[in-house]
């Protein structure tokens, strides 16, 4: 998975006062109930610009629903938020909606990425962090073979292995924070913290499952719930390939990859 934002294809035309948005969207959140919206357009074609970042413009203006088709997408967990595919069709928007400057959207974004990785990092800790309670607490009453499994080391080594894993990235995440409010460049310990994070938590919530053998897979004790959540943070928003691209080529030097 990867993200190719300046190819967008929803384009924004400037009539005059206003523009007319034409295009698609995919994973838009809270659309079936939002009366607002947060939109990238084009606004300057592509072959017209010098860069892919530039030409792009940021809007916020209502959700009209003559103009725009929401369809809801069916997802195996996160059912307290709903996901959706836009489709939209010749949507005025009064220019006075535009935030900012116009070709400058893709910028402003970007100010928005790394404090939204720290908190999906803090997502997953939490995520991880009751999956390890729940594991823990079942560890020292299942009783099997007259004693409880918690004694056993197949079942300590790998719960005290999680908790490490998410005081590491919990350290991490508090680390990207503080230079976030520091006005610091926290661009590579916030997806270092992002990475760290979901794949510690993903470790848990999976250990959790493991910990309580075939219960782990009933609905009764909430593990197999938290192993669908946790697997949000670990895709979005951005892949662990690309963290790792972006370590790479941003924190060691090496070249480009994609």
């Amino acid at each position: 998975m990867g993200l190719n934002t300046t190819q967008l294809k929803t384009k924004a035309d400037l009539k005059g006062d206003h523009y007319l948005i034409n295009g698609a969207k995919v994973w838009i959140s809270s659309a079936q109930v939002a009366e607002k919206m947060l939109i990238l357009a084009r606004t300057t074609p592509l072959e017209e610009v010098k860069s892919p970042k530039h030409g792009l413009s940021l809007f916020y203006t209502t959700l009209d629903r003559k103009h725009i088709e929401v369809r809801e997408i069916e997802k195996m967990g996160r059912k307290a938020v709903d996901s959706n595919q836009f489709f939209i069709d010749n949507l005025r928007v009064p220019i006075e909606d535009r935030i900012g400057e116009e070709g400058k959207g893709f910028e402003y974004i970007l100010d928005g990425m790394n404090p939204e990785r720290i908190l999906v990092a803090a997502e997953a800790i939490g995520l991880g962090r009751i999956a390890l309670k729940k594991a823990t607490a079942y560890a020292k009453e299942r009783i099997v073979f007259n004693r409880v499994i918690g004694k056993n080391q197949g079942i300590q080594h790998p719960l005290a292995k999680n908790w490490i894993e998410l005081e590491a990235a919990h350290l991490l995440m508090m680390s990207a924070a503080w230079q976030y409010d520091n006005n610091m460049n926290c661009g590579a310990s916030a997806n270092a913290a992002k990475y760290l994070a979901a794949e510690a938590g993903f470790h848990a919530c999976e250990q959790a499952i493991m910990t309580h053998g075939g219960f782990g897979y009933a609905k009764e004790y909430h593990v197999e719930r938290y192993l669908r959540e946790v697997l949000i943070p670990r895709i979005a928003p951005v892949s662990p390939q690309l963290v790792l691209s972006y370590v790479a080529e941003r924190v060691l030097g090496l070249p480009k990859s994609y």
